[in-house]
């Protein structure tokens, strides 16, 4: 009968009891897993690593070559804090009666002194001493600031004001300041000069009644050899 033609269900020849098939990936195990996120934890952990020894290759290779390659019989005059001491996190109150964080003095060497606001004959001596040998660095001179931290709350003497234009000058709390800075055994937290480096870290001390011409050979050293990778100025342009 016209029509009346059946077809083939399956068309192209299949069988029609053949079953469907499937493709089925298998799931990662457990084990494996965490295999995997803990070796690009450790990857991780290296790359941090490797960056923080990158940034901070200059200063130890400018100490390396301060304290390490020198000639035989030098020695360094100033006494080397170990471990050195960052920059506390508090703040002084400089000339101008503004809060200033101490962390503000970071990028720049710095020769610190510590005295009454009253500044006794000793400390103006330290202040003069300060100025002197900054300026006897001649080219070197705007890598390092003259810093005086004065405790107490009376005023700076009228009669020195203007020989401390080019000082940083802040008030600070004397109890927070011993937190930080310390003397020699015997001395005073008032009777030595301080070093910190750029980076904020207070790395040497002068002794009490310090020789200068000794001091100055031992600034002289630490900025030739951190001079590849310290600039004048702090970021920003701050002075």
């Amino acid at each position: 009968m016209s029509g009346s033609n059946s077809s083939n269900p399956a068309g192209s020849g299949a069988r029609a009891d053949e079953p469907l098939t499937l493709t089925v990936h298998s799931l990662p195990l457990p084990e494996a897993a965490a295999a995997a996120d803990e070796a690009r934890t450790r990857a991780g952990r290296w790359k941090m690593l490797l960056m923080l020894l990158v940034a901070a290759a200059p200063v130890i290779a400018s100490y390396f070559t301060y304290y390490v390659i020198r000639p035989e019989g030098r020695r360094n005059y100033g006494e080397l804090i170990d471990p050195q001491r960052p920059l506390p996190g508090w703040t002084g109150i400089d000339q101008a009666g503004r809060e200033v964080p101490l962390t503000a003095l970071r990028d720049q060497w710095l020769l610190v002194s510590v005295a009454d606001s009253a500044c006794d004959e000793a400390c103006r001596q330290h202040l003069y001493l300060q100025r002197q040998l900054r300026e006897g660095l001649g080219k070197d001179k705007d890598r390092m600031d003259w810093v005086w931290l004065r405790t107490g709350g009376g005023e700076v003497p009228q009669d020195i004001r203007a020989a401390l234009a080019s000082a940083r000058v802040l008030q600070v709390d004397e109890a927070q300041l011993a937190t930080w800075l310390a003397p020699a055994p015997g001395q005073r937290l008032q009777d030595h000069l301080y070093v910190v480096d750029p980076i904020g870290n207070w790395m040497m001390r002068f002794p009490a009644n310090a020789d200068p011409k000794k001091m100055r050979s031992d600034l002289g050293r630490l900025l030739r050899a951190s001079a590849f990778w310290d600039q004048p100025g702090r970021l920003g342009g701050a002075s």
